[in-house]
This record gives C-alpha cells, sequence and structure tokens, in this order.
C-alpha cells in the first residue's frame, strides 16, 4: 500500500474524530500528520469546524500549519479569530510569514493585533514592516545565528544552543566584527569539528556573498538559484547584518512571481485562483479585455481606411484573418522567448542584441517558407499569381515584424522598469494584428493596378 493511500485513511479518521466531537482523539491524529498535510485538511473545513480546532490546538500548533497556507487565504482565517489567539497565532509564526499576512490586512487592524502581541514577536514584525513590498527586507527573516569573530568555538556552540530554537535555520551562522558589520559565514559542520578554542575568524569564510536589504525578490531568487545557497543574508548600506532569506521563502517568490507573469501573459489582472467565483474572475480579466476592446476597434477603423481597395479587389479580404493570425502567433512565441529570458536574467546587453538578431533571422526564415507556401496555394486555388505573391511577401515582411516585436517590446518595458510580463500574448496579438494590416492593405494599395 502506497503513502498517498495511507494518508488519505488517516486523514478520513481525522475528519470522523472531528466530525463526532472527539477532541482527545483528533489532537492525537491531527498533531501526528506533517504541517502540509494539516494545512490541507484545514483548509476544507467549514468555519463551524475550523472554530473547534482553534479551541482546541495551541496558539502554537496552528501557526505551524498556517505557514504552509497561501498567505490570502490565511487573512481570512485569521480575522475569524478570536483577537487575541490571533494575535498569539502570528506572534508564534516566523516573522516573515506573519509579515506577509499582515499586509494582507487593514492597518487598523494590524495596529490591533501588534498592541496585543508579546512585545519581543510584535517589535520583529515592527521592524518587517517597514520595507517595501517585494524587497528582501520584506520577505527576510531577523531569527538568525550571529556570531562576533573573536569568539571561540566552544563559546560559539554555547550560543548557538541558547539561540536555535528561534532560529530559522543554523545550517549557516553569520560572523560579525565588533561593529555588527557582516565579515565571514562558516557552516555548521565547520564550527562543530573545529578545535574548541579556535577562533570564528579562523575558520569562518570571508568571501561571502549577500544581498541589499532593498533588492527585488526576483534578483534575490536569481542569486540563490545560482549559488545553490540554502540561505542568503541580508544588509544595509553600512554592511550591517539585517536578516537572512532561507530557501522555503525564495520557493514561495518563485512560484508567486512565476502565477504573476503567467497572469500577465494571459492578460488577467490579478492571479485567477481555481475557487474564483465567475463574478471575481470577471472582474479580474475585465480590465485587460476593455483595453484589448478599444484596440480592436482601432484595428476595425484601419480596414475601414483601405474600403476602396476592399471594394476594387474583394477577394482580399478572404487573406485578413490568415495574416493577422499569423502576426499574432509568431509574436506570442517570440514573447514568451523574450519574457522568460528576462525573468530568469539568462542575458544581458549583449545576450539582448543576440535575441533580437535571432528573432529577425527566425522571422526571415518562417516568413520565407510560409510566404512561398501561401503563394503556391493561391496560385493553385484562385488562378491569381500576383495576388498570391501579394499575399506571400505581406506574410513574410509581417512575420519578421510580428517576431521583432515580440521581442522588442518587452526589452522596453525592462528597461523602463516595467514587468515585460505586462506585453501579454493578447496584447501583443492585438498590436501584430494592426501593424498586419497596415502592411497587407499597404502593398495591396500600392500595387492596385496589378490586382485589377
Amino acid at each position: 500500500m502506497d503513502k498517498h493511500t495511507d494518508n488519505e485513511k488517516d486523514i478520513k479518521k481525522i475528519q470522523l474524530a472531528l466530525t463526532n466531537k472527539h477532541m482527545d482523539q483528533f489532537r492525537q491524529l491531527f498533531l501526528d500528520e506533517h504541517p502540509y498535510i494539516q494545512a490541507q485538511f484545514f483548509i476544507k473545513q467549514d468555519e463551524e469546524s475550523r472554530q473547534l480546532i482553534y479551541a482546541h490546538l495551541s496558539a502554537e500548533e496552528v501557526a505551524l500549519f498556517m505557514e504552509d497556507i497561501d498567505h490570502e487565504d490565511t487573512k481570512t482565517f485569521i480575522m475569524e479569530m478570536d483577537t487575541p489567539f490571533a494575535a498569539s497565532v502570528l506572534a508564534e509564526m516566523p516573522a516573515d510569514d506573519a509579515v506577509d499576512i499582515l499586509n494582507e490586512l487593514d492597518k487598523e487592524v494590524v495596529v490591533s493585533f501588534l498592541t496585543i502581541m508579546d512585545e519581543q514577536a510584535a517589535d520583529e514584525i515592527k521592524q518587517l514592516l517597514h520595507y517595501e513590498e517585494k524587497t528582501a527586507g520584506s520577505i527576510m527573516t531577523t531569527e538568525f545565528v550571529s556570531l562576533i569573530k573573536s569568539q571561540t568555538a566552544k563559546q560559539a556552540m554555547a550560543r548557538i544552543k541558547e539561540i536555535a530554537p528561534d532560529a530559522e535555520t543554523i545550517y549557516y551562522m553569520y560572523v560579525e566584527d565588533a561593529n555588527k558589520r557582516l565579515v565571514g559565514v562558516l557552516s555548521l559542520r565547520e564550527l562543530i569539528v573545529a578545535n574548541e578554542e579556535t577562533l570564528m575568524e579562523e575558520i569562518m569564510d570571508d568571501n561571502l556573498i549577500s544581498v541589499s536589504v532593498g533588492a527585488d525578490q526576483e534578483e534575490v531568487a536569481r542569486m540563490m538559484r545560482d549559488y545553490d545557497f540554502l540561505a542568503l543574508p541580508v544588509v544595509d548600506f553600512q554592511n550591517h547584518l539585517l536578516g537572512i532569506i532561507t530557501v522555503d521563502d525564495i520557493l514561495d517568490v518563485m512560484d508567486e512571481e512565476a502565477s504573476d507573469d503567467y497572469s500577465k501573459l494571459a492578460a488577467i489582472s490579478d492571479v485567477q485562483k481555481p475557487d474564483d467565483s465567475a463574478i471575481v474572475a470577471a472582474k479580474k480579466r475585465l480590465p485587460w479585455l476593455i483595453i484589448l476592446l478599444f484596440l480592436g476597434m482601432l484595428t476595425a477603423s484601419l480596414i475601414g481606411q483601405f474600403e476602396e481597395t476592399l471594394e476594387q479587389v474583394a477577394l482580399l479580404a478572404i487573406f485578413i484573418p490568415l495574416i493577422a493570425g499569423m502576426a499574432g502567433n509568431t509574436g506570442t512565441q517570440s514573447l514568451a522567448v523574450a519574457v522568460r529570458g528576462l525573468a530568469t536574467g539568462d542575458f544581458g546587453q549583449q545576450g539582448k542584441l543576440k535575441l533580437l538578431l535571432r528573432e529577425a533571422t527566425t522571422g526571415l526564415i518562417t516568413g520565407s517558407v510560409c510566404g512561398l507556401l501561401i503563394a503556391i496555394i493561391i496560385f493553385v486555388w484562385k488562378g491569381e499569381i500576383f495576388l498570391g505573391i501579394l499575399v506571400g511577401f505581406a506574410i513574410l515582411t509581417t512575420l519578421i515584424v510580428a517576431t521583432l516585436s515580440g521581442s522588442i517590446i518587452p526589452i522596453i518595458m525592462d528597461r523602463l522598469k516595467i514587468d515585460p510580463a505586462v506585453a501579454s500574448g493578447p496584447f501583443i496579438t492585438t498590436i501584430n494584428d494592426i501593424i498586419s494590416i497596415l502592411i497587407y492593405f499597404g502593398f495591396a494599395t500600392a500595387f492596385m493596378k496589378y490586382l485589377i
């Protein structure tokens, strides 16, 4: 029997105990599970059942599985708790997770929680609340192990035993000088094998990587990916150690950024969840759709400008969807490559120029093949050799321009400090529709005498 089947049986037992209000049995079964399993069980309960859970678990026990729940959902759960209990739950959570939740709440509610909360926990949270969202400061934790470079290994071990229960991680220990400036790092293994009288400055690695407190969280994620860090120290402009960012926090950031970029590429104003109502889903989609509607009206008005051309050669209208569709599809393909490269930091300035050259060449090759193919098809189908050449040449030109626009627009947005993902698929498609219509009818108008 596999582990998944065992988990399902355990969850059914927990659910039965909760439903029958056998709370001692519920506590025993529930607390035996991993916090992730606890969180998944918890979010499926109705409010009445959740109130029972709050009444029979401690704030520390609730805080443990709350860390595995999306912060937007946690906001709902925190608000339905008794206020002192909610404050205690937040105080028991890692400070960075508590801050993420509090950032979802109204300021008056936040002040209320901080007033009730344990003074030490409140102070830690207040420090992090000052930092701008989506920066290193907003996702770091202040619960880390720091040592003084003049300490011996024996003194350092005593220090670790004292603060380890509250630390986010003890795999890395950060070494400071007398002025609280970060000067080195060492691993737990290095400390364990060191002689008791060895000084920290003798065994620490002073070639360490740190990140500024104001750095963007995406930049931090890239650094941790590139260097394979379990944790990364956060410093101010004078190199004072302010906190650390752990790998579990970065995994949350990567998930958040990926969801955000996907929503923008799909032209949705906010991340849409599977359980969103139709009204909520419509609110998230409408802003972009209204913008695209007006852009579509621009496309329609452009076609109207070439009414005389269409009256003379009505056959031209047949190929409008073909050319516009090819332009939109090509632009979206190029967009996906550009946005991914910008998001992952895979190319610098030279890489961007290389990308544009490659995409232009790709557009030339794909445009030539598609243009030649459609020219042959039109000649065989309609017996119109010049119309085939015109449509084929329009597709060639359109695909080159569409491929370049799909790359250039995200790069320009990135240069202007705008999220490149805003250049969404539907947005690029509509822009390329306009460009393709101008190219197609521009050629048709210019060479009208050969078509009549």
